[in-house]
């Protein structure tokens, strides 16, 4: 089950079972199944309480996902800063949409084994992103 939570903000208007097809598309093409994904949407205080409490890391950031994977099930928890995915999106020069669909993948792409801190990992991560994106829902407001 794929779920849509928010703390301190409102879930977007996301076409939701659009999204959750989409999710389970691109998990399979890495031969996985979806478990129990929780997207929480939440604010940059909340990211940070979170990064804090569980990482002990001291900044913001637009996405932390909690992996909770057994062997080709993939489920998690997936805190998602709306405050900094829009303020990625206008440092890079990118819809509010696009960076948001970009997020909402990341973690799954996570959850699917691909790393992003490792050295020429960020360059894997980002062309798992680019082709998971190509087949992307639009999103509504």
């Amino acid at each position: 089950m794929i779920s849509y939570n928010a703390v301190n903000v409102r879930v977007p208007s996301l076409p939701r079972r659009a999204v959750s097809a989409w999710v389970r598309a691109v998990a399979a093409s890495y031969g996985k199944r979806v478990g129990d994904i929780a997207y929480i949407f939440c604010d940059d205080a909340k990211i940070l309480d979170v990064n804090r409490t569980y990482l002990q890391h001291d900044y913001y950031t637009d996405i932390i996902t909690f992996d909770y994977c057994e062997d080709d099930l993939i489920s998690g928890d997936l805190f998602i800063s709306l405050d900094t995915v829009r303020s990625n999106a206008e440092q890079y020069g990118k819809t509010y949409d696009d960076e948001l669909r970009r997020v909402i993948i990341h973690g799954i792409l996570h959850l699917c084994g691909i790393n992003d801190k490792g050295p020429g990992e960020r360059a894997i991560m980002a062309a798992a992103e680019d082709k998971a994106l190509l087949t992307a829902p639009a999103l509504r407001h």
